[in-house]
């Protein structure tokens, strides 16, 4: 199989290298296209990273941002394309304050719709993935990049949608991502006890609510991609505002999530084809003879 076409929809850049990656990095390295499209510019990300925390980088992010965003696609192989909206930040405090007028999550459904159908069109996907109805976390530019991807999934096949936007095409298959998995911590953390040792991301086990539930009883397809962890995690460096290398995304030792954990989640969310579940293939149903 080979030459098929697959569409990661992300909110800013460095989600793409945190949800999926080695996915996008083993599909990209078999022979397929893969294009991430990051909704918004990230101009409003905070740094992260002590090491780039130094006059000037604020004046610039939107240039450091792009810069990075560009090094991390090379790394994982993909192509990239800015829709070029401007990221609402994370609103903080009791009561929440406004999102900021005209960025992202408050821009309207239909317009936002549109700009991502013309690069369905343009790209033509077999196969789409973006967030579940929860964002993955509740950031509403993430709530709202889940709205606007199930939304361009049923309309850019519709040629009475959107007419301007280009031929229509029809994807087949659209997934969430599932990457904060409580099962999977749990199994690090008892090979830290068994030798003994503290486990570097118990804060983040005891900080996991009840009402997140089972996310693996949502996971419909589980893709083998251990070999490209090396890929994610130099993708997820080179966010380098972003991302603290010491930080915790980096703190289990990267052969044991190769040995205990190597593949990555995803759950079919709705299907123009027939697919057995569970899968191993995002492109699982797929019809290569039809691909155009």
């Amino acid at each position: 199989m080979s030459g098929l076409r697959l569409m990661a929809v992300h909110a800013h850049p460095d989600d793409e290298s945190s949800k999926g990656a080695a996915t996008l990095a083993r599909y990209a390295d078999e022979g397929h296209e893969v294009l991430v499209v990051t909704l918004t510019g990230g101009e409003r990300g905070s740094v992260l990273n002590p090491a780039m925390d130094m006059p000037g980088v604020e004046d610039r992010m939107i240039e450091i941002r792009r810069e990075e965003m560009a090094e991390a696609a090379r790394i994982l192989g993909v192509q990239q394309h800015w829709l070029g909206f401007v990221d609402s930040g994370l609103p903080e405090g009791d009561p929440l304050p406004p999102l900021p007028e005209g960025s992202f999550a408050t821009v309207p459904l239909d317009e936002a719709t549109e700009a991502l159908v013309r690069v369905v069109r343009q790209f033509r996907p077999q196969v789409m993935i973006t967030y579940d109805e929860n964002g993955g976390y509740p950031h509403p530019d993430h709530i709202r990049c889940h709205e606007v991807s199930m939304a361009a999934y049923e309309a850019a096949g519709n040629p009475a949608l959107f007419p301007e936007a280009g031929e229509p095409w029809e994807p087949q298959k659209i997934y969430y991502t599932h990457g904060f998995i409580r099962r999977r911590l749990e199994l690090f953390k008892e090979e830290y006890d068994r030798n003994g040792d503290a486990f570097p991301m118990q804060e983040w086990l005891d900080r996991w609510r009840p009402e997140h539930g089972d996310i693996m009883a949502r996971v419909t397809t589980q893709i083998q991609c251990g070999k490209y962890f090396t890929n994610r995690d130099d993708a997820l460096r080179a966010h380098r505002t972003q991302i603290d290398p010491n930080g915790a995304f980096f703190a289990i030792p990267l052969q044991l999530q190769q040995r205990v954990w190597p593949t990555e989640e995803f759950e079919l969310a709705k299907t123009r084809v027939h697919t057995g579940i569970p899968e191993t293939d995002l492109f699982a149903g797929i019809n290569t003879d039809g691909a155009e």
